[in-house]
């Protein structure tokens, strides 16, 4: 392990454009659940959302079929103002900030890494950090849905506050989309960490990444990466790694 991680410090020492893509297991080491393994949100079970699936208490569908239960679920399961970023977090914004160019495509909704001191972070689902009324597009602030004391949140225009996250159903940002799509394509090494690489149409994008350098970061295997041919793998949580590389 020790010879990998100074593996993986050269190549980041003789990288200039380094893109991190992420999923879920980037925020676990915060606290924050991921989605599909045997403690993530998918796999906990609450009697008032059992009669529904996990897909569809976080899909369009839901949020205008049964709004009610969409808000209740959202304001429980995706809260996350007081948890902290992480080593890896952090240690991407060192590394941005002492000169390279760290461009971060994130599968997470949670804002950390723009919390950690990240400048460049293009997030393809969305982020509950931002909210807006469905109807006047007029924007609201992080806590418009959590603090409001109306089960359903609505604008002054009678529309609803809805948070700026991409859903089941929906497409993704085209803006985010479209900069981590040249992120990719520009970049001569690529970190994929912490994803299952199997939420579509974000987990394509690799396929976008032509540089030299991929290193893969996750618990798991991930057993399609194999024909990506990537230079290093670990099959651990993210800080072991992080905590030992300098910027």
């Amino acid at each position: 392990m020790e010879e990998k991680i100074m593996k993986l410090q050269e190549l980041i020492d003789q990288s200039q454009n380094i893109v991190f893509f992420g999923g879920a297991g980037v925020s676990t080491e915060s606290g924050i659940p991921d989605f599909r393994s045997k403690d993530g949100l998918y796999n906990q079970h609450d009697v008032q959302f059992d009669r529904f699936t996990p897909e569809y208490l976080l899909s369009h569908t839901c949020l205008y079929r049964h709004p009610e239960v969409f808000y209740e679920f959202y304001r429980q399961k995706l809260e996350t103002s007081k948890i902290q970023p992480n080593v890896t977090h952090y240690k991407l914004a060192e590394l941005e900030a002492a000169g390279k160019n760290v461009e971060i495509v994130t599968q997470n909704i949670d804002g950390l890494h723009q919390r950690a001191g990240s400048k460049k972070v293009y997030e393809v689902h969305g982020t509950t950090y931002r909210n807006y009324c469905d109807r006047c597009r007029k924007a609201y602030p992080a806590d418009a849905i959590f603090k409001s004391t109306e089960k359903i949140p609505h604008c002054e225009c009678g529309g609803m506050i809805r948070p700026d996250v991409t859903l089941y159903e929906e497409s993704l940002p085209e803006k985010a989309w479209v900069n981590a799509q040249r992120a990719l394509s520009n970049a001569d090494m690529l970190i994929v960490a912490g994803t299952s690489l199997t939420v579509y149409p974000a987990a394509g994008m690799i396929d976008y990444y032509r540089g030299p350098h991929l290193v893969v970061i996750n618990r798991d295997p991930l057993p399609g990466i194999r024909m990506y041919n990537p230079e290093l793998v670990f099959e651990c949580g993210m800080g072991q790694i992080f905590s030992q590389i300098h910027a």
